[in-house]
């Protein structure tokens, strides 16, 4: 029998165990035509959870409730599963990062949420003492972020499954880009763990909230109907009915009419000589003398009018202290950049044998500037210094050069890695 999951399809309590279930290889089902205030108070769900909270798993051996729990039951199916640690201390240590995500992060992010939305009376003292509590735990989860990729150990741990969950809410409703800033790794983190794929299968595409909510009253039970009482003059009511349908069904149709989809300023440039994808070919196929063969082709077919070519520089080198760390944070940031394929090239090098390591990138981008777009959807571009390449300078283009050709030693040092973006 298959585990039977009952929530509605954008809970994020019960992609908890959603997530847990991908990694561990059990079936779980989520219940078809759920609907909360609903469902949640028929008799049979209420003999599952008396008192009608979702999740909910319906197992063989009878229901779980509360959705850490049944995010537990779900990981311990598999036996000696490394969702839940390999050791007794990163078993402990699992557990309080759950209890830390569940009581100071998504407590607080709920106590901020909520009464904005309308479900809770809204008090600005409890909302200030919510936010301060908010970032008092983000702060100390980005202290433990700056050197660690995951919460516990080497790998994604039912903590990661939890955390991740929680901040999910927060970063798509409430948490805007302008007050994550403050907290880097938590927003490097929060962006990898979402592009995993067994994250993204659950969760779909997340894109941050752009605005704090407005201040809703909180809401109220439907009333009773009222307005019957002119019925008796049924000739007039419908005249007036007539008259009001009209501009519903125009205003209707004008919220229904399909927008055009706004084209990338990139696209209206100017056609360039230089086709991006016919030098990514070239890349990819030159497995041999690649200074004589990629390296000057590149330079043939570079177009200065229609490209640019920008080196970057990590701001926060000194942190870079554990190698896989140092490499996670760089294959996230390509992967970020996923949105610019179409318009960008970039190498991206891991410089020295021993730590601090530097991280130093190359990128070319279609126009003269960064693409704006680029700016406001990659987080990972504020932790950069960047510097537009002058190619008159005949240094700089021949520092261009070796970062493209991986060149060994790169300003005297041993790369650790490169990684390409094309």
């Amino acid at each position: 029998m298959a585990l039977v999951l009952h929530a509605g399809n954008t809970n994020k309590n019960a992609f908890k165990a959603l997530i847990t279930a991908e990694y561990t290889g059990v079936n779980v089902e989520l219940v078809k035509n759920f609907e909360m205030g609903v469902t949640n108070k028929t008799p049979e769900f209420l003999k599952m959870n008396p008192i009608g909270k979702v999740p909910v798993l319906e197992t063989p051996d009878g229901p779980i409730f509360e959705s850490n729990a049944i995010a537990r039951y779900v990981a311990r199916l598999k036996a000696d599963n490394p969702l839940l640690g390999s050791s007794l201390i990163d078993s402990a240590h699992i557990e309080q990062w759950i209890d830390f995500s569940s009581l100071e992060i998504d407590t607080n992010i709920l106590r901020w949420f909520i009464p904005r939305v309308g479900f809770a009376v809204y008090l600005p003292q409890a909302e200030e003492a919510a936010i301060a509590s908010l970032k008092r735990a983000l702060a100390a989860l980005n202290t433990h972020l700056a050197s660690n990729t995951y919460l516990v150990g080497h790998s994604v741990t039912l903590a990661d499954i939890i955390m991740t969950c929680n901040l999910t809410l927060g970063f798509s409703r409430i948490l805007t880009k302008s007050f994550t800033s403050e907290f880097p790794h938590v927003e490097r983190y929060f962006w990898t763990m979402v592009n995993i794929p067994n994250f993204r299968k659950i969760l779909g595409e997340i894109k941050q909230a752009e605005s704090v909510p407005p201040v809703q009253s909180a809401k109220k039970p439907t009333q009773s109907k009222e307005p019957a009482k002119p019925k008796a003059q049924a000739e007039p009511k419908k005249e007036s009915a007539k008259e009001t349908a009209k501009p519903k069904v125009e205003d209707a149709g004008e919220e229904e009419a399909p927008k055009p989809k706004p084209k990338n300023p990139l696209d209206l440039l100017p056609p360039s000589k230089m086709i991006l994808d016919e030098w990514k070919r070239l890349y990819s196929n030159t497995k041999t003398n690649f200074r004589e063969v990629a390296i000057k082709g590149f330079w043939d077919m570079y177009d200065p009018e229609g490209y640019s070519l920008w080196f970057c520089d990590y701001k926060y080198n000194d942190e870079n202290t554990v190698s896989f760390v140092t490499l996670n944070k760089v294959g996230g940031f390509l992967q970020r950049m996923d949105l610019a394929r179409k318009y960008a090239f970039g190498k991206m090098l891991v410089i020295g044998s021993e730590p601090p390591f530097r991280v130093k990138g190359l990128w070319l981008f279609r126009g003269q500037e960064i693409p704006q777009f680029i700016m406001d959807e990659c987080y990972d571009m504020e932790l950069y210094d960047w510097k537009k390449v002058d190619i008159n300078d005949e240094a700089q283009k021949e520092r261009v050069s070796q970062m493209i050709e991986d060149h060994e030693p790169f300003e005297g040092e041993a790369l650790l890695d490169a990684k390409c973006f094309k």
